[in-house]
């Protein structure tokens, strides 16, 4: 925004959250902290109705404002979120302001959103947004390890398939977790592909 002042919204199956953060700005001046709250929370809901009709947002939508101590401004900033919503013509409602900093409020669904018609969920993350580290892989690696070496005899070496980013956390940090797949599986030679996804791993015995 304007003033410095940020928004992040979170969608999600259940309802949309939009979080605001007054990033850089500190105000101006001698100003207090509750005028630089509020000149920010006054910006973001002007902010907050463009964004969500740009963006066809609907359903439960959770405003996580930044807490404001004097009554008078958080019924300042409700108008003003009320004004601003009140070209919006899919029909809204401002269920709830709390002492949090919260307001719960309704648009209705008439479409899918415009992030949900424009994209796909992600093939490697499984729209997760979030994959397993490499480190939490070596661990997984390890309690296969533990679990086929109770299974397999007579092997006379190891083979596992990993991501590049799994190889290294292996040769590195997590060396003391390759030695201890050694312990079960004995030899065991690392071999690093990128084409294979971070969280997969592949044992091959001789």
């Amino acid at each position: 925004m304007k003033s410095g002042g940020y928004l992040v919204l979170n969608q999600t199956e259940a309802l949309v959250a939009i979080d605001v953060n007054t990033g850089k700005f500190v105000g101006k001046g001698n100003a207090r902290l509750e005028d630089t709250i509020t000149r920010t929370n006054m910006e973001a809901v002007d902010e907050i109705a463009r964004q969500i009709r740009l963006r066809d947002l609907g359903g439960i939508i959770v405003l996580d404002l930044i807490d404001m101590e004097d009554r008078r401004n958080r019924h300042k900033v409700s108008q003003a979120l009320q004004e601003a919503l009140s070209t919006d013509r899919s029909p809204t409602k401002v269920l709830s302001f709390n002492d949090f900093g919260l307001i719960i409020m309704t648009r209705k669904r008439v479409k899918q959103s415009l992030e949900r018609t424009m994209c796909a969920p992600c093939d490697y993350c499984e729209g997760a947004g979030w994959v397993k580290s490499p480190v939490t892989i070596c661990y997984e690696i390890l309690s296969e390890a533990r679990r086929l070496s109770k299974q397999v005899d007579d092997v006379r070496h190891t083979t596992i398939r990993v991501h590049p980013e799994v190889s290294k956390a292996l040769r590195t940090t997590e060396r003391e977790v390759l030695e201890e797949i050694e312990a079960h599986l004995g030899n065991v030679d690392v071999t690093a592909d990128k084409h294979i996804h971070q969280a997969q791993f592949d044992f091959a015995f001789i």
